[in-house]
């Protein structure tokens, strides 16, 4: 049971929900870039929302399927073909073995997720299966999918209801990312603020899933931009020596060196996953609290999937 890969995109990688507690060893999380909609998809297929699937970024690759299956995509819609007939998003989906099923380019946000009941099936490494590409581990042979790659499906666990579908595509407004104050805030004028706040930053080439460079106002602190090492959180806003702010993303760096002037709320993270070179955003102040109640909304809704 499994597929074959007969196109491979930009940068497609098997993920999961990340690897934790590896931290120390200078190994982030990683995992899917929007695991929201990871998530969504394993309800789809009736996986355990653990199980790995394929994430793909900006354009999609080419499959042939080597046995029957079933499938969910979600994340931003790409154009996507079943036997050249186009299928939908956000619902399950059966497949007969040898359909070819073609995702091309993305219409919408940065990334995508072909979800298999199953589960995509690599061995695991230090307790995940996901693709950490800075450090070369997890996923298949810790790189990038390549044409001719063949991937196995686990075995269905038939105690998960799958849901059936979704009545609307879930899109993020990416235009506007919600943070709070960073560990380094009070390094900051006032003025400095207002000009974080004012204008939108545009992503630039040099993003990746390490973190995303951004381009708009230059921020300067109070003292130097360097501190000494200090780890660095998942949404982590640092200010380097040109002023130009990086959010740290997946497989961001464990510890650094520049300030942090703010930090991606975690009901927000899914938006930086669809961040794509190009894209407009401004940045929103909020507070911890909202924060926190945003974060709850957001698992009350997954949970409330089932139920509807």
């Amino acid at each position: 049971m499994g597929l074959e890969i007969l196109r491979a995109g930009l940068q497609s990688t098997v993920q999961d929900k990340g690897r934790f507690g590896y931290a120390h060893l200078g190994i982030s999380a990683s995992g899917a870039a929007d695991k929201f909609s990871l998530r969504i998809g394993n309800m789809l297929v009736g996986n355990p929302n653990q199980s790995a699937c394929i994430e793909m970024t900006i354009i999609g690759d080419k499959y042939r399927f080597k046995s029957d299956a079933y499938i969910a995509l979600t994340g931003s819609e790409f154009e996507a073909a079943l036997d050249n007939k186009p299928i939908p998003f956000w619902q399950g989906w059966s497949i007969k073995k040898g359909q070819i099923l073609d995702v091309r380019s993305t219409k919408t946000g940065a990334r995508c997720y072909l979800c298999v009941a199953g589960g995509i099936n690599v061995e695991g490494v230090m307790g995940a299966k996901t693709t950490h590409l800075t450090s070369g581990i997890g996923g298949c042979h810790g790189r990038i999918l390549k044409i001719l790659d063949e991937l196995d499906f686990g075995t269905l666990d038939n105690s998960i209801n799958p849901l059936q579908k979704l009545n609307e595509s879930i899109t993020a407004d990416n235009k506007t990312i919600r943070v709070t104050k960073g560990i380094q805030w009070l390094w900051f004028h006032k003025k400095q603020i207002n000009k974080f706040f004012q204008q939108q930053y545009r992503v630039t080439d040099l993003s990746n899933r390490m973190g995303l460079r951004l381009i708009g106002n230059a921020i300067n602190t109070k003292k130097e931009s360097e501190i000494i090492t200090a780890g660095i959180p998942l949404g982590a806003i640092q200010i380097p020596g040109d002023g130009q702010p990086i959010i740290s993303f997946v497989e961001h760096q464990t510890t650094g060196g520049y300030t942090i002037i703010a930090n991606v709320i975690s009901a927000d993270f899914r938006k930086v996953g669809q961040l794509k070179p190009g894209d407009y955003f401004q940045f929103e102040l909020t507070s911890f609290s909202k924060a926190e109640k945003l974060k709850v909304d957001q698992e009350k809704f997954i949970h409330s999937l089932h139920h509807d």
